[in-house]
């Protein structure tokens, strides 16, 4: 039986009450169920024996096939009780059972007399059970009593017909379509739940119709819906049919806006914040059209519930990523908010101002966060932190208050998570900023001296001080903390910190001798991956003959394996031990990319030194080597750009072969590496090639191609062509390509391909190469320092007319995008309604020539755009090339 609430003590502080299904077990409840089968039925201890049942089946309890049938067949017997409430809880435990099709004969027609009742509770409630346990062959003899039930004048009825005709169009769905005109009239009802529901149901069946849809929430859009519920539903539809019309290349004024407008003076709340949301969340959405909203969202701030407040503020934070200017308004809004009880409102609010504010505001806005971090949760608090990080990258100057704030909560109580957030914010810092360097580095290495945690102080802290430090103005003040680590830590650490002085020990000429002492204490270590390593690198420090060369030194300490660790790890597995040695050189130097199923798993991407070693595989450095271990190569000298943060998409999604592309620069040459993946499982492809047609590309001329020997399923591969062009010249041009293979059929059943092959080819997109790509992005820390040290005599100006524009902001990005350059100091952003704006960009163009740009654009009444564009460059050649860029543009 159920365990009694225990009555609490009015001096007892914890609220303890215990559940009434305490201690029940499946055994018992069965035995109780046969309480069903009694001649006098009782209402009231079948309807709490039910309960358990229903309890047991949702807490995962799997019932035996006897089981359900013996308990199933048990409760069909209670449908000769009159009693109301007993029926409703058989209703529940049918639907919970889920009978087989030979079982459903047995409940149908007691089901069927229901839903034919004069009672409406049995009706609505029969017509849930009947759609939820019955098949198509059923289905069709009830269908006329559902269509009838969708227009019944009781609105319980018709909710439930609706909802039912929600869950049977998954498996019937030519039923339910047939249904399209008493759906279409339950649109017309006065409830607001079958209005809602009725809405549902008809976008559901409509919803593979394109124009279908459209002609809907344009025949609704019109006033029809009274429903707050349907309302909010149709704004969503009708976002999705202002982003079709997007998708499909409809230009001009955007359609139904002008809905979404209106529907932010309704009556009711939750309409209001939908349309807000849905006006936010459009692509490509105006200042103009944005100012309606954020003023809606801003008069809820301050709203007594704080339900609207949270809505209101998480929506205003998802646009301050995108339009952070358009947010600033509500700055005085959200720091009331900062001390909201409610700590998820509270951490929204903070981290949106720290999108949204000026260098101005930063102090005051960190002395706020002080007394707020420490009432609120780690997970709360690792947001925070990654705001800050995005606003020190923004506000490179202010990186002195940011960065002790990071360090002073760095010593506070936290889990490992939020420790690693703040050691890869101080990281990310020490990258971006190279004056934050010293500073930064000493927070890290104080923390280590309390660190609990071994991947951080191995990882992520000594691994980077290895790197960074040596290249210091004082790197003997970091060996003390390194050295410690040796006496203080566990094994794990010591080896780390014993590679991290070895690094030290050979970057630093003079604290060689320094550094040879520490290590021969090493060699003493209780470990012996600790000895070993102390061993080894006193050996090559020490010059004995045992190295050669300082590069094969350095190789050894900075270098990394010139095979991918994977195919590495692959290869050992495969290798047998014999007479012959392992050889390196027989492992596969082609990285390979992720599998086809983890490539469409999205995932957020680990920041800071945090991320999986691998990781630089596919950055720069990893392309680099990629390139350097293909013979062919070699010759075109050092790798100026990877332009790899999108690749060109040359397939459809979906398609049986999905390629993209990578552009490398050279300075004379570019290759592109076209990453391919077979995603038929029955077929393998061999010599696969990319033959491109350059003849819309004058200056480009092909020099050799490197084929993909085999592609197997979902096993991706690259396939390279290279070009020579005019050494330094950002020569553009556009390629067709083909990709030609031979397909050769996979057996399923053992894996093996046949050996005949049929040669076939299939189109790819186009590729262009853009003067865009020859521009390196490089940030600046102070952009005005960098722009007074370039001679004057190397600077040219020029304007430009760039016509019409819906918004500055649009002519702002077309220019970006056209020099592929390096916004600074937050100058990306354009302040609402702004008549006029100067963007500040820099960058590194081909050849390591640095360039700075000066960008001053103006836009009149007519919304003509007119740009005056001054460039500095350490060659006057390419500041002259950088105005051709533009003018040809």
């Amino acid at each position: 039986m159920a365990q009694p609430l225990v009555k609490k003590d009015d001096d007892h502080d914890d609220e303890l009450e215990y559940s009434p299904f305490m201690g029940i077990e499946k055994g018992a409840v069965l035995q109780e169920a046969r309480v069903f089968n009694d001649p006098q039925v009782d209402p009231r201890r079948c309807s709490q024996v039910i309960t358990k049942l229903l309890y047991l089946l949702n807490q995962g309890e799997s019932f035996t096939k006897v089981e359900a049938t013996e308990v199933f067949f048990s409760v069909t017997k209670l449908f000769q009780s009159k009693d109301t409430g007993l029926r409703r809880m058989v209703y529940l435990i049918i639907k919970e059972l889920s009978p087989s099709s030979d079982e459903v004969i047995i409940v149908t027609s007691s089901l069927m007399k229901d839903m034919n009742s004069k009672i409406d509770m049995y009706r609505a409630n029969a017509i849930r059970v009947l759609c939820r346990i019955i098949d198509g062959t059923l289905l069709t003899q009830i269908e006329r009593y559902l269509k009838q039930a969708i227009v019944d004048k009781n609105p319980v009825v018709s909710s439930a017909a609706l909802v039912s005709g929600l869950h049977l169009l998954k498996t019937n769905p030519e039923i339910v379509k047939r249904w399209s005109n008493e759906v279409q009239e339950g649109i017309q009802s006065r409830s607001a739940l079958v209005q809602f529901h009725a809405l549902a149901l008809l976008h559901q069946i409509r919803q593979n119709d394109r124009l279908a849809v459209s002609k809907l929430v344009g025949s609704l859009t019109r006033g029809s819906v009274r429903s707050p519920l349907a309302q909010c539903l149709l704004i969503r539809y009708t976002s999705q049919v202002i982003r079709d019309m997007a998708n499909h290349g409809q230009s001009g004024e955007r359609p139904f806006y002008e809905f979404l407008e209106s529907c932010l003076r309704h009556k009711a709340e939750m309409v209001i914040l939908e349309a807000a949301r849905a006006i936010t969340e459009l692509d490509g959405v105006t200042s103009r059209e944005l100012t309606p909203a954020i003023t809606v969202l801003q008069l809820f701030l301050s709203s007594p519930r704080p339900v609207l407040r949270f809505a209101a503020v998480r929506t205003l934070n998802k646009v301050a990523m995108t339009h952070p200017m358009a947010v600033t308004n509500c700055n005085i809004d959200m720091e009331s908010l900062i001390s909201d009880q409610n700590r998820s409102i509270a951490t929204l609010a903070i981290t949106t101002l720290l999108k949204t504010g000026n260098e101005s505001s930063v102090e005051r806005l960190m002395k706020q966060i002080t007394n707020f971090m420490s009432d609120i949760a780690d997970e709360f608090k690792i947001v925070v932190v990654e705001a800050i990080r995005s606003l020190c990258v923004k506000f490179p100057l202010k990186y002195r208050s940011l960065m002790t704030f990071l360090s002073n909560i760095l010593r506070e109580e936290g889990g490992f998570e939020y420790k690693r957030a703040i050691v890869d914010s101080i990281v990310t810092i020490i990258r971006d900023i190279p004056d934050a360097k010293e500073s930064g580095l000493l927070h890290l290495c104080e923390f280590i001296e309390d660190c609990e945690f071994t991947y951080l102080s191995t990882q992520v802290i000594l691994h980077f001080l290895g790197i960074e430090g040596p290249n210091t103005s004082d790197p003997s003040k970091y060996i003390r903390y390194i050295y410690n680590r040796v006496h203080l830590e566990n094994a794990t650490v010591r080896a780390a910190a014993v590679s991290t002085l070895a690094k030290f020990g050979f970057m630093v000429e003079s604290l060689k001798p320094r550094i040879t002492v520490l290590l021969k204490r090493c060699i003493y270590d209780s470990d012996d991956e600790v000895r070993d390593r102390a061993t080894l690198y006193l050996s090559v420090l020490g010059g004995d003959g045992t190295v050669d060369t300082d590069k094969e030194s350095k190789d050894f300490l900075f270098g990394s394996l010139e095979v991918p660790l994977v195919n590495m790890e692959t290869s050992l597995k495969n290798y047998e031990p014999s007479e012959e040695a392992f050889d390196i050189n027989s492992v596969p130097k082609e990285v390979k990319s992720q599998p086809l199923a983890e490539k469409k798993a999205q995932g957020k991407k680990p920041t800071g030194l945090g991320a999986p070693p691998a990781a630089p595989a596919s950055g720069f450095d990893g392309y680099e080597k990629l390139l350097s271990s293909i013979p062919e190569f070699t010759a075109f000298g050092k790798l100026f750009k990877v332009r790899a943060s999108l690749p060109v998409e040359l397939t459809e999604a979906e398609t049986e072969y999905a390629v993209d592309v990578v552009k490398h620069i050279f300075d004379s040459h570019v290759v592109f590496q076209y990453n391919c993946t077979n995603t038929i499982p029955e077929q393998l492809l061999e010599r696969v090639n990319v033959i491109v047609d350059a003849s819309e590309a004058e200056e480009f001329s092909e020099v050799t191609s490197k084929a993909l020997n085999s592609l197997p399923y979902d096993s991706p591969g690259q396939a390279f062509v290279v070009f020579e062009k005019p050494a330094g010249v950002p020569a553009i041009g556009k390629f067709s390509n083909t990709l030609t293979f031979v397909v050769k059929e996979v057996d399923p059943s053992t894996g093996e391909a046949e050996d005949d092959g049929v040669e076939d080819e299939y189109q790819l997109e186009d590729l262009e190469v853009v003067a865009g790509d020859y521009m390196v992005k490089v940030g600046v820390s102070n952009f005005r320092n960098a722009w007074e040290s370039l001679d004057e005599e190397d600077e040219r100006v020029d304007e430009y007319g760039l016509g019409q524009r819906d918004s500055l902001g649009e002519a702002v990005k077309a220019v970006i995008d056209l020099l592929g350059m390096q916004t600074c100091e937050g100058t990306e952003t354009i302040p609402l309604n702004a008549r006029s704006h100067t963007c500040l960009l820099s960058g590194v163009y081909i050849g390591n020539v640095k360039v700075l740009v000066r960008a001053q654009f103006g836009m009149d009444s007519s919304k003509d755009i007119a740009m005056k564009l001054t460039v500095r460059a350490e060659d006057v050649s390419v500041a002259e090339a950088i105005h051709e860029i533009v003018a040809s543009g």
